[in-house]
């Protein structure tokens, strides 16, 4: 392997890890209600436990 083999595949893994988004599939409704989701069950847990 060559430097330049290995530069070349040092910046094709970096970026692969640098994209973290996903795929734009538009589906930012389900994600909301998904957030919204776990928001209400931690807050659910928090009282049942007496937390707060």
């Amino acid at each position: 392997m060559t430097a330049t083999t290995a530069a070349g595949n040092a910046h094709h893994a970096h970026a692969r890890r640098a994209r973290t988004g996903g795929p734009e599939d538009g589906s930012r409704l389900m994600e909301h209600i998904a957030g919204w989701a776990f928001v209400v069950v931690f807050a659910m847990l928090v009282t049942r436990l007496g937390l707060l």
